[in-house]
């Protein structure tokens, strides 16, 4: 089967949707078990449709309920099903897939993702191509879907999944914590955190902010993300309302080489609880995210420019606005650090071991920068929060981005951003 994703070989089937994820996952933390129960309802993309694949890395699949099989195969990273009647185009079919295991990351051209073990606890980073690492899925980021949320594990440790928390029940020596996600999210961005957490809102800002930290971090936390409310509203000015109901910021016990986004929420290592300008800067970079990636997410791999160009360009906005420096600065200063080296790679199809590279991120900001430069401040602005307004909770690629850009300014945005996209010499440094 042809991949979804050309970067992501072995992941995705655009045969079908994943319409909702219902997820009952049962952890023991003492020797990283995990039993689940993931419930999907898919919709038919094709007529005559009658092999499903999903993916799922590591884990055994125990039962398949609520449908009519063939028979299933689970070979490698795919759990293929074949249906005894065919569906046609928008069926619709709920079925639910027990599986157990020991979750470990998953390893692609890209890189490694997934489920993994803290020295006391657990972190999920999907991105990009981890989520199969503990629930079985449709593992393409153009098919996303709501997600239901329950974690059962012991009674000591505290659990963060995506979106609003409905419920924590205790029961004996486990609590069983519930979470509902019901903006559309793909599934590398669907996450759990575990670790011995206590949580606490942080107050003043236009969305409600928890913050779930170890105790004796409180008061290093506390200084280091003094400036998250000051942040969240520069952002919701620049880029129009904070797309989801809340935003948790988790800190670790461990320290992360990078922090992490996902859906509604970012997870930083302890190591960033501090106010250098790169911890700093990477504070504002993940809560941008969750405009840039999350909100409006791309549909492949390839444009990721999208999320990170747009992210690190957040960076440069809240040095202005916290008077570390301007942006402007901010762009002359990487746009020198990128003359003196040699790219080989085009920005709008880096090629998948490039994807993460640090001048993806800093030549994407600066392709930001240009279009800034060139429709001025007023045009701009009021750009960047008609893409989130028109493309929230969906999918969007470079082109559909430069044909938004072009018709809802009027400017020749294509012409402004094709050096910088689809050129590989770095052009001249843009200046507002």
């Amino acid at each position: 089967m042809p991949s979804a994703d050309p970067y992501l070989p072995g992941h995705g089937d655009t045969t079908y949707d994943v319409t909702r994820y219902d997820l009952d996952l049962d952890y023991a933390i003492e020797n990283n078990h995990l039993s689940g129960r993931a419930t999907l309802t898919i919709r038919a993309l094709q007529d005559n449709l009658r092999g499903l694949t999903l993916d799922l890395h590591a884990l055994k699949v125990v039962k398949i309920t609520g449908v009519k099989l063939e028979r299933h195969r689970h070979d490698g990273n795919r759990l293929r099903l074949r249906l005894s009647s065919p569906l046609r185009v928008d069926d619709r079919v709920t079925f639910t897939v027990a599986y157990r295991g020991v979750p470990s990351v998953v390893r692609d051209k890209v890189g490694e993702a997934g489920w993994e073990e803290l020295e006391d606890g657990v972190l999920v980073a999907g991105q990009p191509g981890g989520a199969p690492s503990w629930f079985p899925c449709n593992d393409r980021a153009s098919n996303k879907a709501p997600y239901r949320i329950n974690v059962t594990c012991n009674s000591a440790y505290f659990v963060v999944a995506n979106g609003s928390r409905t419920g924590v029940r205790r029961h004996g020596s486990k609590t069983t914590w519930s979470y509902v996600q019901t903006e559309p999210m793909a599934p590398y961005l669907a996450t759990v955190q575990i670790g011995r957490y206590v949580e606490h809102e942080v107050t003043g800002g236009p969305t409600r902010t928890y913050a779930v930290v170890p105790p004796a971090l409180r008061t290093r936390f506390d200084r280091a993300f003094a400036d998250q409310t000051a942040m969240m509203q520069l952002f919701t000015r620049c880029f129009g309302p904070y797309p989801f109901p809340s935003y948790r910021i988790v800190v670790t016990d461990d320290s992360l080489e990078i922090p992490l986004e996902a859906q509604s929420l970012s997870i930083f290592g302890s190591n960033l609880l501090d106010r250098r300008w790169d911890s700093q800067r990477l504070i504002a970079h993940e809560l941008a995210h969750q405009w840039f990636g999350n909100a409006v997410t791309l549909a492949r791999l390839q444009d990721i420019w999208l999320h990170e160009g747009f992210a690190c360009y957040s960076e440069w906005l809240w040095s202005q606005e916290c008077g570390h420096g301007s942006t402007q600065d901010q762009a002359a200063l990487h746009w020198k650090q990128l003359s003196g080296k040699t790219p080989r790679h085009l920005l709008a199809a880096p090629g998948p071991e490039q994807v993460f590279d640090d001048w993806v991120y800093k030549r994407g900001a600066l392709t930001v920068h240009a279009i800034r430069a060139a429709i001025g401040d007023e045009s701009f602005f009021a750009l960047l929060a008609g893409w989130i307004d028109r493309f929230k909770g969906s999918n969007a690629t470079t082109q559909e981005f430069v044909e938004f850009a072009q018709t809802f300014t009027g400017h020749p945005v294509g012409r402004i951003v094709e050096p910088w996209l689809y050129e590989l010499p770095l052009p001249p440094l843009p200046r507002l």
